[in-house]
């Protein structure tokens, strides 16, 4: 067997690795939690690490019928708040797998 051939099958063994480590971790993803606040915490948004909304919480005190608007930007404010904090466990988690390699996830 030459070189070539195994280099390739080390290669390949080491994709295969690869590939069932980052489905545990994309498991592992999906089971963690991550929460987005805004408005000093008076409108909170919990998602997944696979950036799936589980739920959003608002304080009765930041509810005025009469400034809809602000109520509004809040809810965004946390939402995007949490998915900042999503991405961030994401790189965490599999940059660990990856080795700082540029892969698209």
């Amino acid at each position: 067997m030459g070189f070539d051939q195994r280099a390739m099958r080390d290669m390949m063994r080491q994709a295969q690795q690869m590939q069932a480590q980052m489905e545990k971790a994309q498991q592992t993803l999906a089971d963690e939690i991550v929460e987005g606040s805004a408005g000093g915490g008076m409108v909170t948004a919990t998602m997944t690490g696979q950036l799936e909304l589980r739920g959003v919480s608002i304080s009765k005190d930041v509810v005025d019928p009469d400034d809809v608007e602000m109520l509004q930007d809040l809810v965004v404010s946390a939402v995007t708040d949490a998915i900042k904090k999503a991405k961030e466990l994401q790189t965490q988690r599999l940059g660990a797998i990856t080795g700082g390699l540029n892969l698209p996830f």
